[in-house]
């Protein structure tokens, strides 16, 4: 039987109005992420959070230490949830990820987090190069506006630009209703 993991990508304290990136619709999608999170709590199965720390002070956001690197309280881990750091937009590069999956023979992931178009993007192709069966949770999931040659582009877009590339070739993308729906009627 395969075993699945929740993985929590960068809920953290400065992607939310306060911080110093906030993105678009984060508080809604960490809310999504939370129900996810407390389904997987109930059922027993893993739990993983990363959380990323940029190595300079200088940095934009996430700097080393910081309470914007925190992660955030609707998705704090518990004692025995893993969190790992990492330092790159991929959380397997450099990362005890990878690891920590094969020491519970996980062989199923489920994604939620920020940012859409950078580290959600990256650990999903990256896991599915891996081997994994991966599924993202598209509204526990956040980016924001991006620009490109003078032309912004609404975060909206982005996000369902990316979430459209993952569905076509790397994961089941779904909502978390429809997910939490779906592990319902399986139990």
């Amino acid at each position: 039987m395969a075993k699945q993991a929740l993985i929590l990508i960068d809920i953290q304290n400065d992607y939310f109005p306060q911080g110093k990136w906030p993105l678009d619709g984060v508080k809604a999608a960490a809310d999504k992420a939370a129900h996810v999170l407390q389904a997987f709590r109930q059922a027993g199965d893993a739990v993983i959070h990363v959380r990323h720390e940029f190595t300079s002070e200088d940095a934009p956001f996430f700097t080393p230490g910081s309470e914007g690197a925190h992660l955030h309280t609707k998705v704090l881990n518990e004692a025995h949830e893993p969190v790992v750091l990492k330092h790159f937009v991929n959380a397997f590069r450099e990362t005890n990820l990878r690891a920590v999956l094969e020491q519970h023979s996980i062989t199923e992931l489920v994604v939620v987090g920020s940012m859409s178009h950078m580290c959600i993007d990256a650990v999903v192709r990256a896991a599915a190069d891996l081997g994994y069966t991966v599924t993202v949770i598209h509204d526990a999931c956040a980016t924001r506006d991006q620009e490109f040659n003078g032309q912004v582009i609404p975060a909206a877009q982005v996000h369902g630009a990316y979430m459209a590339s993952l569905a076509f070739g790397y994961a089941s993308v779904v909502s978390a209703d429809e997910y939490l729906k779906a592990q319902a009627a399986a139990a």
